[in-house]
């Protein structure tokens, strides 16, 4: 039988990274809440790793600020999570198509979510490790091919509260430092 790396969607909601972990590690695409707990709990806990020059903000105010609902995960969020599974997860860019490697395996095309294998043994000689690396980067190059991702810092935004068109993430941020604003809806 043949395995087949499919792409399973997450709402993007803000807390889409948070979900799709879940959905990997637990098969719960509802997560987000949970996991970002996980998260400020690890760094509270840790004040010397997860210092101001290390999260870019002091650790009490990076704690608050992961609890919202509205803020996006990254790297040290996907480290830390990878912690608390003792897994490894990888996340592929697809505008980029580099990995820094989650994915879904299923038995046959169009099978439920319920067989998606999220998760793979490590074999020493790596062969089910290259074979499903494989799959995953064809199916992240077929995903950049149909431009399925968000180009942040090209893609342009209206503000929700005074409609300010702005271009980019960058300006996103200079914006709702500026007026306090941060209701913004993409649009073309």
């Amino acid at each position: 039988m043949e395995n087949i790396v499919l792409r399973r969607v997450i709402p993007s909601d803000n807390s889409c990274l948070f979900n799709a972990v879940g959905y990997v590690m637990e098969h719960d695409k509802q997560k987000a809440s949970e996991l970002r707990q996980v998260i400020a709990a690890a760094v509270a806990s840790d004040l010397e790793k997860y210092s101001e020059a290390f999260l870019g903000k002091p650790n009490e105010e990076y704690c608050a600020w992961i609890l919202d609902s509205e803020k996006w995960g990254g790297a040290i969020e996907l480290s830390i999570l990878a912690d608390y599974y003792s897994r490894e997860i990888g996340a592929y860019d697809i505008q980029t198509t580099r990995c820094d490697l989650y994915g879904q395996v299923t038995p046959m095309e169009g099978a439920p979510e319920e067989f998606d294998q999220t998760i793979f043994p490590v074999l020493q000689d790596r062969t089910i490790g290259t074979v499903i690396e494989g799959c995953a980067l064809k199916l992240v190059e077929e995903a950049q091919r149909k431009r399925s991702y968000t180009d942040t810092a090209n893609f342009t935004l209206r503000c929700g509260v005074c409609q300010t068109g702005l271009k980019g993430q960058k300006e996103a941020v200079e914006h709702a430092r500026a007026t306090g604003h941060v209701n913004f809806q993409e649009y073309s």
